[in-house]
């Protein structure tokens, strides 16, 4: 099969391929592969691009497809790894100096559930460093460019995923969602990409950010692709103290998503708030998804307005708990065990200063530092505690919305893609940008982002659909019937 008919397939598509034999996982592997040798120079989508082991592990598939041991809709399809994942002898950076030469004894077990699927993975993605950033651009190896526009940046931190599978330099990528991270990028790159609810996939073997907010998630091509990736992560870890668990024979345990590729929304009540289209959100973008509320209603389901309340909030909430708990998890990168450590030093207290000062950027030593702050003697009652407060809030004003809509409509960003630079000299303007997406990792919620549109600037201007905890398979539904309408008219 050709390159570029390759490359143009979704993930499920190519899978189907794969498994009727019309091509090989060592041939979609090297079309992939010579994808990015033509293109990821311009792009940085990638850190390590790993040719050699990729191409074994397409050889193993192959064998393992033919003998019948691997039937699953994703074996042999190339894939991208997010570079906070561990993989067992690969090196992972975080995007920070501090890790640049970390290689792991272990693997996530999110990335080994897609291997065990077939899944061959292509190399790990660029990020924002330590996943802390909107545009990609505090990577230590370089900032990615948004493929639609490489004038403009990609989103963050899951910019190097959503920009390979937008530049088609992989079948579909895992991204980390702490704030956005996943929904945001995918808006500006014109990709799929879900946030699971807090507890549905494992965190072990992804580097902490925010230990009760990050979560892992897939960024693809369509809405079928992340619906499939994410019936394989889904499972219960017992290594992971945060994994949910469910009783026996409970609906919101059940893990087939795929069973919601449902082209019907009648009778859905979907709910938009009207705190999301006050000040501050681009005209374009308003009109854009707004005229998608429109298209849902023609497509028979019950929306909208409402106040949800607490929006303005939501910004110094998620930067106060967020900033705390990284504050707390990075502690452990002090050039003593792992990673980098300063060439020269006096005693062992000055060695973790040099270490820190030399092997962390600078967004990432300002949120540590304002964590610090916020757990601090005479602080930590007036910050941290107040901000753990206005979160049951948040997740109270959620659950009343919930009460009488089963998704909840809106954007996912202000803004489309921002010019490269825009954002790094102005951090409060690049916080302020996590608006909409911020709040649904306090709360724990599951969202889906997808294209509902472009600027006059030709550039993607992404939808975000809300759901209540574990209710994923109601925004896959709303988001297949929207995407499958789209694609009709």
């Amino acid at each position: 099969m050709e390159r570029e008919m390759i490359l143009g397939l979704s993930a499920v598509e190519l899978g189907k391929k794969i498994a009727a034999g019309e091509t090989t996982s060592v041939e979609a592997t090297r079309a992939y592969l010579d994808q990015i040798g033509a293109k990821d120079k311009e792009i940085h989508a990638y850190i390590t691009i790993d040719t050699e082991g990729a191409m074994k592990q397409a050889e193993e598939v192959d064998r393992r497809i033919r003998a019948g041991e691997l039937t699953g809709p994703l074996a042999g399809v190339p894939m991208a790894i997010k570079d906070n994942m561990c993989i067992e002898g690969q090196l992972t950076t975080c995007a920070s100096k501090i890790l640049g030469n970390f290689v792991p004894t272990y693997t996530a077990t999110a990335v080994q559930a897609l291997k065990d699927a077939g899944v061959v993975v292509l190399g790990k993605t660029n990020m924002d460093e330590f996943a802390m950033g909107s545009t990609s651009e505090t990577s230590y190896f370089g900032p990615t460019k948004n493929p639609c526009d490489t004038t403009r940046v990609p989103g963050g931190s899951s910019g190097g995923s959503a920009a390979a599978v937008a530049a088609e330099e992989c079948a579909a990528a895992l991204g980390s969602d702490t704030g956005g991270s996943i929904r945001q990028p995918a808006g500006f790159c014109g990709v799929t990409g879900i946030k699971p609810t807090y507890g549905r996939v494992s965190r072990y073997g992804l580097i902490a950010y925010g230990s009760s907010l990050d979560q892992i998630g897939p960024l693809t091509k369509n809405v079928e692709d992340s619906a499939a990736i994410l019936e394989i992560i889904s499972t219960h870890d017992r290594k992971d103290s945060t994994s949910a668990t469910f009783a026996e024979g409970d609906s919101l345990g059940e893990t087939d998503f795929t069973s919601a590729l449902v082209k019907d929304v009648k009778g859905m009540k979907i709910g938009v708030p009207r705190d999301y289209f006050l000040e501050g959100i681009d005209p374009e973008v308003k009109a854009a998804v707004l005229a998608a509320a429109e298209k849902f209603r023609e497509l028979g389901a019950e929306v909208e307005e409402f106040d949800l309340g607490m929006v303005e909030y939501a910004i110094p909430a998620y930067y106060i708990i967020a900033c705390a708990e990284a504050s707390s998890n990075l502690e452990r990168f002090d050039g003593v065990k792992y990673g980098y450590r300063t060439e020269s030093y006096t005693d062992l207290h000055n060695m973790y200063k040099k270490t820190r000062s030399e092997g962390f950027g600078a967004e990432v030593k300002r949120r540590i530092m304002l964590g610090s702050f916020v757990l601090s003697s005479g602080y930590y009652d007036a910050y941290y505690v107040k901000a753990l407060r206005v979160k049951a809030l948040i997740k109270e004003a959620f659950d009343r919305a919930f009460a009488r809509y089963d998704v909840i409509l809106g954007p996912v960003a202000p803004t489309t893609a921002l010019p490269i630079g825009e954002s790094l000299s102005d951090p409060i303007k690049m916080y302020l940008g996590d608006i909409y997406t911020v709040s649904v990792n306090l709360a724990g919620l599951p969202g889906i982002c997808l294209p509902c549109g472009k600027d006059q600037n030709g550039l993607p201007i992404g939808l975000q659909l809300l759901g209540q905890t574990f209710e994923e398979k109601k925004i896959i539904r709303a988001a297949y019937t929207y995407e499958q309408s789209r694609q009709s008219s």
